[in-house]
């Protein structure tokens, strides 16, 4: 299925192709993920497409530095990141709460014990 999703004040915008019913999606207790309260998904480079913003978006990383962590230098939200996963393979992690019309209360969250990566 097609989403679109975003930050708050509209600056960066984007599209995703995703399955949000058979995708795993993740509720991580790591220092960042539970401190910004996302909630993701994952999906690889082709199925994700920016329309508007990487002039706005601002990048932080840490541990690894293996995610880029964008969030919009306007209004602070962290609505998708750039990295690779474990195998080195690029991949977008797609906040869930940032995706239009989509009823997080609908979907099947996995715990993830993020604290000891």
């Amino acid at each position: 299925m097609q989403y679109k999703g975003g930050c708050h004040c509209g600056k960066v915008k984007y599209e995703v192709e995703a399955d949000l019913e058979t995708a795993k999606i993740i509720a991580c207790n790591c220092s960042h993920c539970h401190a910004k309260g996302l909630v993701l998904t994952f999906v690889t480079p082709d199925k994700f497409r920016l329309l508007s913003g990487e002039g706005d978006l601002s990048n932080y990383q840490f541990n690894t530095k293996r995610i880029h962590h964008l969030f919009c230098k306007h209004c602070g939200v962290q609505s998708f990141s750039r990295g690779t996963n474990r195998a080195g393979e690029e991949m977008k992690a797609i906040n869930v709460r940032c995706l239009d019309g989509v009823d997080l209360n609908s979907l099947t969250l996995t715990q993830v014990n993020g604290k000891d990566f």
